[in-house]
């Protein structure tokens, strides 16, 4: 091993710790591997900033493009409008239909956008009809996850693969050339995890407030005349970091001030909108002068009001949760910035952190003061009046997990454009006419130009980590082939394998893959071991295809944990799941597979 070759291991070891502690956000991981790799002489500059340029990753930014057009125009949401017709039959029917759909949808649009849609299917359909969600959500994730590694543009892990083979001498994939494959893993996992539902969680219609553990009350105090209060900054008094009480908003002659700082002075008639518990509220009732005769107060989703002069009406007010996705505008927030940071009428009441392999306990958070802030898949519960519901979609790239009247309307012209232009891209790509970055740049085109696709919704709804992990990593790859480091590792696993069979070589490489993208991204596994897997094949002097094809497949099949694929991570806090269930199920699953897929790759090699 030489000197370089360490420093690429050194710089790969700390990113896969870095991945699977989740220290940082992907993005700043990319960032971290482009200038480590530059400043250690490991790759040039322009090798650096290549993976900015790189085909696949254009491609997957204009694919992301195309999935937030169909998304805007309303074209997920139509084609899976019937779907509710089927709450009639016994889960044993709806489950295989919906992962059926969700695949099919999944060969060619975004995996992640098409899973969102039926997140918010499969939460009215809980809510309405009391079908439990957790029975069905784990299936349409991975679903999603085997419908997208059907085609060569089903997922980006297919796409950065195909183009790290060819950039190593291998021929390019075809659009179709491996869907015969992803059909059988698809058609087993189907019927396997329609066989497991009755392992999965129930999870049926919930409260919110006790889902979140709100046995607090919101209540507002008005401070008399004389009392201890009055001109006191709010650090001052026992009601500022006290972990029993939370003071959401202050108001004062009519108006409303959001998450009131510590040095405030209060004056009399000043009314606080408190959230405590009962005891607390009964201190509060016999101390300090405070007036509740205009009380505001209500347990879980059992809303009352005692007075007439309240700030708003609550009777009419509703807990509703908001699912996080990568790029919301609420990331980074905590609870305190967020009662500053949203309108008036809307107050933020606690957050569940998602869990993580290092936090496998969901956390509860709902003091001010806590520091924990928003990441994506987190969920938010937020108190909101009935008419202030729909405001909420002004959000970007959140979900409500509520049903409610959507204030966007779709366009049938805006429908049927992008059904057409996703089939034209689709075509193209798939007769050779054009590849798939061009077809797809060019789809993005038509939709701009014909004011179909609004660019401010693409800034703000284009998972950008995604974007610039595939940059980031892609340097890492050139890096491991120009020290050599690729080949130093497919010697040693040469050396291992020697005398082997092709079954027990392809086996190992489709082991190792799956287990790698356990903890660090799919997309990131699969420039790590394209390289390595190519240089393996060229050893042993078969055919690169079926090698390529098992990293492809093994990148995309971590279904034994939540954290390898971005829809497990979405559904794993909403759908109750413990990490068992994607450990036992998903881990079984993965095991079938890695057998079915070493068996039908060593037929081609």
């Amino acid at each position: 091993m030489t000197f370089e070759m360490g420093l690429v291991f050194l710089v790969l070891l700390i990113t896969i710790i870095l991945f699977a502690l989740e220290v940082f956000p992907v993005d700043k991981i990319a960032f971290f591997i482009i200038v480590s790799l530059t400043l250690l002489g490991l790759v040039k500059p322009e090798e650096a900033i290549s993976g900015f340029s790189n085909s696949a990753t254009i491609a997957v930014l204009a694919l992301m493009i195309l999935a937030i057009a169909m998304e805007e125009n309303g074209v997920i949401t139509w084609l899976t409008s019937g779907l509710g017709k089927i709450k009639a039959f016994p889960l044993f029917i709806i489950a295989p239909v919906f992962m059926i759909v969700t695949a099919s949808i999944s060969a060619f649009i975004s995996t992640t956008a098409v899973v969102i849609v039926f997140i918010k299917i499969i939460n009215q359909l809980s809510d309405r009809f009391n079908i439990s969600k957790s029975k069905l959500l784990l299936p349409i994730s991975f679903a999603g996850i085997l419908g997208g590694s059907c085609t060569l543009m089903g997922t980006s892990t297919n796409l950065i693969v195909n183009s790290v083979a060819q950039n190593l001498g291998a021929p390019a994939l075809r659009f179709f050339e491996f869907t015969t494959i992803g059909l059988i893993f698809l058609a087993v996992a189907i019927v396997y995890l329609t066989l497991m539902l009755r392992w999965l969680p129930w999870s049926g219609k919930r409260e919110l407030g006790t889902d979140y553990s709100v046995s607090d009350y919101i209540t507002s105090v008005r401070i008399k005349p004389g009392s201890q209060l009055v001109n006191k900054r709010l650090e001052e008094t026992f009601l500022f970091n006290n972990p029993e009480i939370s003071i959401l908003k202050l108001i004062r002659d009519n108006r409303i001030h959001n998450s009131p700082g510590k040095y405030i002075t209060l004056k009399e008639n000043d009314q606080l909108l408190l959230m405590c518990n009962i005891l607390s509220l009964s201190k509060l009732n016999d101390s300090q002068n405070l007036g509740l005769n205009e009380q505001i107060f209500w347990k879980g989703t059992d809303h009352h009001s005692t007075g007439e002069d309240n700030v708003t009406k609550l009777e009419e007010r509703v807990f509703v949760e908001l699912l996080m996705l990568p790029g919301a505008a609420l990331l980074g927030k905590t609870l305190g910035n967020l009662r500053g940071y949203m309108q008036q009428d809307i107050i933020p009441v606690a957050i569940k952190k998602r869990k993580t392999l290092t936090n496998i306990k969901e956390r509860l958070v709902r003091s001010s003061s806590d520091k924990l802030a928003l990441k994506a898949g987190d969920r938010l519960l937020v108190d909101v009046s009935k008419e202030n519901i729909k405001s909420l979609e002004a959000i970007e790239n959140i979900v409500l997990l509520q049903e409610f009247d959507s204030l966007k309307t779709h366009s049938r012209f805006g429908r049927i454009l992008s059904l057409v232009v996703l089939g034209l891209v689709v075509v193209l790509a798939a007769t050779g006419v054009l590849s798939i970055m061009v077809s797809a740049l060019a789809g993005v085109s038509i939709l701009l130009l014909t004011n179909n696709l609004n660019l401010d919704s693409v800034y703000k709804k284009v998972n950008w980590q995604i974007f610039f992990l595939l940059a980031g990593m892609i340097p890492l790859g050139i890096a491991m082939h120009n020290t050599g480091a690729d080949m130093w590792i497919s010697e040693r696993l040469l050396g291992l394998l020697v005398g082997q069979s092709k079954m027990i070589i392809i086996g190992s490489l489709f082991f190792v893959t799956m287990v790698m993208s356990g903890v660090v991204s799919n997309n990131a596994t699969a420039i790590i071991m394209t390289p390595i897997a190519m240089a393996l094949a060229s050893g042993l002097n078969l055919d690169f295809k079926p090698f390529i094809l098992a990293v492809m497949f093994a990148a995309n099949f971590s279904f034994f944990t939540p954290v390898g694929y971005q829809t497990n991570t979405l559904i794993y806090g909403i759908g109750n799941y413990k990490f068992k269930h994607f450990f036992i199920i998903g881990g079984i699953l993965s095991l079938v597979l890695w057998l079915l897929a070493t068996f039908l790759l060593v037929r081609m090699a």
